[in-house]
């Protein structure tokens, strides 16, 4: 099975997320990625494979995936027939690494969330009472924004470290060297993207460096993100365009300029469809909720 280098944070821009899945079966490639990973299976059920071992995994499955171990799920063969009644649902918290910095690891009273992050390399699942309490503590966190998102990554790693309720999966002295791997084109192309939105990219140039043929490149790129090439990058610009209404005082035009677009009308057009306002407006809202706030 071909193995493929990605980054999650290169395509959504954070330190720390939780979604949830809710799909007809499980669409990731067997791949890796620095980012540290717990995974709460909701609905579903099939093999997973974590490293070296492959196992079965149903409703209430739950792992924590360290950084860079191989990982996928794949579902029985009925998923895949998109059967109205089967769902394939999940939650995922992923983490940056470089969020607790390597201060982190030498301060005493982290010293055992420390070694679980260690442990964590071989893949661990979770079972039993600890099981219970950290998907409920998930279940919070897919509504929690901001600190209080860190606040509780911080109490779940403190839980799984304090927990007898855990146990390897990969076997000892597991090694990822030998493994046929593919950096993902995804995530290269995103990089790209943020680095030349302010350029103009067009579906051949995007897809040539991708090395595919326009069509290939958009089916890749729908199926990894589930949104269209050009969807994306509007949202990157208009992200950028946000942040520009905001901490600076050019004008309308320079920014949409700034931002790669040709055309003032076209770019207030797609702001507006992304956000629910003008730029005008979105800079003039800001303003009064700073005075205001002030």
């Amino acid at each position: 099975m071909k193995i493929y280098q990605t980054e999650i944070a290169a395509v959504n821009d954070f330190l720390v997320s939780v979604v949830e899945h809710n799909g007809s079966y499980f669409d990731a490639p067997f791949h890796y990625h620095p980012e540290i990973e717990l995974v709460y299976i909701k609905e579903s059920h099939g093999n997973r494979v974590i490293g070296d071992k492959i196992e079965p995994f149903e409703a209430g499955d739950m792992v924590f995936v360290g950084g860079n171990l191989p990982h996928v799920w794949l579902n029985d063969e009925i998923y895949y027939k998109d059967l109205p009644e089967l769902r394939a649902k999940a939650i995922v918290l992923y983490f940056n690494s470089k969020l607790l910095g390597p201060a982190f690891y030498n301060v005493k009273e982290f010293a055992h969330i420390s070694a679980f992050l260690k442990k964590g390399e071989r893949g661990i699942k979770v079972e039993g009472r600890t099981k219970e309490l950290v998907a409920k503590k998930l279940e919070d966190l897919l509504h929690k924004t901001g600190i209080e998102k860190i606040t509780g990554l911080f109490e779940l790693c403190d839980m799984l470290a304090h927990s007898d309720e855990l146990r390897f999966i990969t076997s000892d002295g597991y090694k990822t060297s030998n493994l046929n791997v593919e950096t993902d084109r995804v995530a290269e192309i995103v990089k790209y993207i943020h680095a030349n939105y302010h350029t103009a990219i067009t579906l051949t140039t995007i897809s040539s460096i991708a090395n595919l043929s326009p069509k290939s490149f958009c089916r890749m790129f729908k199926k990894r993100t589930n949104k269209h090439f050009i969807e994306y990058l509007n949202e990157v610009r208009i992200s950028y365009a946000c942040n520009f209404l905001l901490d600076t005082d050019w004008g309308i035009s320079e920014i949409a300029y700034k931002c790669g677009y040709k055309t003032v009308p076209n770019f207030n057009k797609l702001f507006k469809e992304e956000t629910g306002l003008s730029p005008k407006a979105y800079r003039e809202k800001s303003i009064r909720v700073n005075v205001v706030g002030g």
